[in-house]
């Protein structure tokens, strides 16, 4: 918990320290899944995290803009070196890791996607409004939080989580492929299963 600061009301307080326990949930526990050895366990365990972020981001997204205190936002040291976990997560994912998703839904076009990467972004952006609430700079940890889902991993997280419900669905309900997806559906069936390599 950080330290109370000057001319932020106990609600604003409250809701920065929700905010933060769901990032540091979320970064936990994407670490600790791009270790696990089990494919099908991993799929299970990104929707749930997924799913738990996005909440927080629409918690995030119904506020009214938040105002940092300051123009500029205050130094918090380097970015974190986020390259081990997305080779790690690019690794374990590799049968479905790529994807197509369409990032507007009033535009038909499909863009190509890739889970590692984008769940990498999305705590990389996580992780800088952490850093800045850790430092006690709890405005503009919001107004980070705020600003990042609404412009890039609120959008990103969507398309993950719609690919891993695609995964799960593929292979529970045995959904007939169109053209062209017989090898992307075969690749979820066999990480669900377990058969997928996995790194060591």
């Amino acid at each position: 918990m950080t330290e109370p600061t000057a001319g932020v009301d106990s609600e604003t307080e409250d809701f920065a320290q929700q905010i933060a326990d769901a990032s540091e949930a979320f970064l936990v526990t994407l670490q600790a899944v791009s270790r696990e050895r089990d494919g099908g366990a991993v799929i299970s365990l990104l929707l749930l995290e997924v799913s738990q972020i996005l909440l927080a981001g629409a918690r995030l997204g119904a506020q009214a803009d938040i105002v940092p205190d300051e123009i500029y936002q205050p130094d918090v040291g380097p970015d974190p070196d986020l390259d081990e976990l997305r080779l790690r997560l690019a690794t374990l994912l590799e049968p479905v890791d790529a994807y197509t998703f369409n990032f507007d839904p009033y535009d038909p076009d499909l863009l190509t996607g890739v889970l590692s990467d984008d769940l990498t972004s999305i705590a990389s952006d996580v992780a800088n409004g952490l850093r800045h609430y850790r430092a006690g700079h709890i405005r503009e940890a919001l107004w980070w939080w705020q600003f990042s889902y609404q412009s890039t991993w609120g959008n990103q997280a969507s398309a993950v989580l719609r690919a891993l419900q695609s995964v799960v669905a593929h292979d529970r309900f045995d959904v007939e492929p169109f053209t062209g997806e017989a090898e992307d559906i075969q690749a979820a069936d066999e990480m669900l299963e377990g058969d997928a390599p996995v790194a060591g």
